[in-house]
């Protein structure tokens, strides 16, 4: 998800994510605490595309599409054992990652006037946010915390669509990954 609040609050705007209930109690109670988008009712998720279209534009054929497009994807293992870090940004790096950017790849092709992270970025790098905007000895502090407990494995058998009203982000429908 975005880090900008401008962004994350707007209310219409729609992302699709993959949501890691099995990392959740791992990450959950840091990203409750260095995550605004967990406090906004945001999952532990690895986002497949953000922003995507806004709400007004989701009518039942666009929801056809994304069933058949993201069902056309296998369900996959996904393993978190090492974090990473982008300006800013700490993370659980997905191992597999490519079943994550050919999803994202495959959403962003057919609907390219919604880039991944609005264009902000030339590569996609599936990740799963931990914390963000904080200083240096902070995600230090949590890494450490982190890793001693890593690996975490999940599950990938679904990508959902998430709404924000403005405040907060609301679960709107699931597509399953069929495969």
């Amino acid at each position: 998800m975005s880090n900008d609040a401008s962004e994350r609050y707007r209310a219409g705007q729609t992302a699709l994510l993959a949501v890691m209930d099995e990392a959740e109690p791992l990450v959950g109670h840091w990203r409750r605490r260095f995550d605004a988008s967990a406090s906004a009712g945001v999952p532990a998720h690895v986002t497949v595309l953000v922003p995507f279209l806004d709400i007004d534009r989701m009518d039942p054929g666009v929801m056809d599409v994304l069933t058949v497009l993201i069902g056309e994807h296998s369900p996959f293992t996904v393993r978190f054992d090492k974090c990473q870090r982008f300006p800013g940004v700490l993370s659980l790096a997905p191992t597999p990652d490519q079943p994550f950017r050919a999803l994202t790849e495959t959403v962003a092709a057919r609907w390219p006037e919604a880039p991944p992270y609005g264009g902000q970025y030339a590569e996609i790098i599936p990740h799963l946010t931990v914390a963000h905007g904080r200083q240096t000895h902070v995600f230090d502090d949590v890494e450490e915390h982190l890793t001693a407990q890593l690996p975490v494995t999940a599950e990938v058998a679904a990508v959902s669509l998430f709404v924000s009203d403005g405040d907060r982000w609301h679960r709107r429908a699931e597509f399953p990954l069929l495969g």
